[in-house]
C-alpha cells in the first residue's frame, strides 16, 4: 500500500509500505476515507523527532524506526478481530488518537489520557496517512451518518472540546483563545456553539479570518497591536476569565499571563519546547489557576464531538484549509504548515 512514512527530520517519503496483518483480537482494520494533518505531525516534520520513536524502542508500543504518520482519520471497516462485537465490516468509524490500557488508577478514574501505558496512533505506531491501518476498537466510534468530509474533524474538535470544557468555560464568561490554528479554531467554534463569547489572537490574517467565521467575537492581529493591552481594553480593564493558550510559542504565554483577570484560568494546550518565564508573584496573588490540557479523553470528548458535528457541520467546513492527495502530503501539507501557511486543517483523500 502507499504511506507517508517519516524517516526524519524534513524527510517523510510517501511510498510503498507493508500492508498491516490482520488485526489483533482487540483491533479493527480501517480503509481510510480521509485523513488530516495536525500541527504535532507538522512539528515533526520541521524539528523532530521529538515524540516518534526513531532510533529506539517505545516503552509502550515497542515500536522504533520509520513510521506511518497521522492520527486523525475516518475509515471504513474492512476486518475484525476475533473479540470485537461492537463493529462489523461496512461500518464508518473515527478512532481517537491515543491508545490506554484501561486498567491503571488513571484508566479506572476516567482519565484514559494520562494512562501509564498510554501511546498515540500514528506517532507510537503506523497511523492513518496510508490506505489501511489497524486500530483498537475500543478507541474508536461511529460517525453515525456524518459524511466523511465533515466527520474527519472529530478527533481535533474532541481537543478543543477537552481544552473547553477543563477550563471551565460557561455562556457569560470571556475567553481569549491565543493561537487560532486547527486547535485554536475549533476551540472556538465549540464555545461559540455553547454559547460562549470569545476573543481570537493570532498573527495570520488568513486564521483570523477562519476564526470570524467561527464566531469568534472580537479578534487581534498580534502582529499589529500589543494582544494583552487589546484583551484588557475589550474587557473593561479586568482581563480575561479563562485564556486557552494553544500557540505553544513563548509570547503566547506572556499574552495569556498578561491578559488573564484576577481569579482567571489559563489553559495550556500548545506544547511549549522553549524556556518560558513565569510570573508566579502574580499568580499568587491574583489566584490566577493554571492547567493543561492534553489530547482527549475518548469515551467523553469523542463522542461529544461527533455530536456536535452532527447539528453544526459548518465547524467542519470552516476549519478546513484544503484536501488533497496522499502524494502531495509532503509539498501542500506538511511543509505548507511548517511554515504557517495553511490557514486550517490540511486533509487527505487517499
Amino acid at each position: 500500500m502507499r504511506a507517508a512514512v517519516y524517516h526524519g527530520r524534513r524527510d517523510v517519503r510517501v511510498q510503498e509500505w507493508t500492508d498491516p496483518p490482520p488485526p489483533a483480537p482487540h483491533e479493527i482494520q480501517l480503509e481510510i476515507l480521509r485523513a488530516s494533518i495536525c500541527g504535532t505531525d507538522a512539528d515533526e516534520f520541521a524539528s523532530g523527532p521529538h515524540l516518534i520513536p526513531l532510533t529506539a524502542p517505545h516503552p509502550v508500543s515497542g515500536h522504533d524506526g520509520p513510521l506511518v504518520l497521522g492520527h486523525e482519520m475516518v475509515g471504513r471497516v474492512v476486518d475484525i478481530g476475533a473479540e470485537v462485537t461492537e463493529f462489523t465490516a461496512g461500518d464508518v468509524v473515527v478512532p481517537g488518537s491515543g491508545v490506554s490500557c484501561g486498567t491503571c488508577r488513571w484508566c479506572r478514574a476516567g482519565r484514559t489520557n494520562l494512562c501509564a501505558a498510554y501511546y498515540t496512533v500514528g506517532l507510537h505506531v503506523d497511523g492513518g496517512l496510508a490506505e489501511r491501518v489497524n486500530v483498537p476498537a475500543r478507541i474508536s466510534r461511529s460517525v453515525g451518518g456524518c459524511p466523511a468530509d465533515i466527520a474527519i474533524m472529530a478527533q481535533p474538535l474532541a481537543v478543543g472540546l477537552h481544552a473547553v470544557r477543563g477550563a471551565g468555560a460557561e455562556p457569560g464568561m470571556r475567553v481569549a483563545v491565543i493561537g487560532l490554528g486547527g486547535i485554536g479554531s475549533l476551540a472556538v467554534a465549540a464555545c461559540t456553539a455553547w454559547g460562549i463569547e470569545t476573543i481570537g489572537v493570532d498573527v495570520s490574517a488568513a486564521r483570523l479570518r477562519i476564526a470570524e467565521q467561527s464566531g469568534c467575537s472580537l479578534l487581534v492581529d498580534a502582529s499589529r497591536k500589543d494582544a494583552a493591552s487589546a484583551i484588557r481594553q475589550a474587557t473593561g480593564g479586568d482581563g480575561a476569565d479563562i485564556v486557552i493558550e494553544t500557540s505553544g510559542v513563548p509570547q503566547g504565554l506572556r499574552t495569556a499571563m498578561d491578559a488573564v483577570s484576577r481569579g482567571g484560568h489559563i489553559r495550556l494546550v500548545g506544547l511549549h519546547r522553549d524556556p518560558s518565564a513565569l510570573n508566579l508573584t502574580r499568580l499568587v496573588l491574583d489566584e490566577i489557576r493554571m492547567s493543561t490540557s492534553k489530547v482527549h479523553i475518548c469515551d467523553q470528548d469523542l463522542p461529544a464531538a461527533l455530536a456536535l458535528l452532527h447539528s453544526h457541520p459548518e465547524i467542519a467546513v470552516t476549519a478546513i484549509d484544503s484536501v488533497i492527495g496522499l502524494e502531495e502530503v509532503v509539498s501542500a501539507g506538511l511543509m505548507r504548515m511548517a511554515a504557517g501557511e495553511a490557514a486550517g486543517k490540511v486533509v487527505i483523500k487517499p
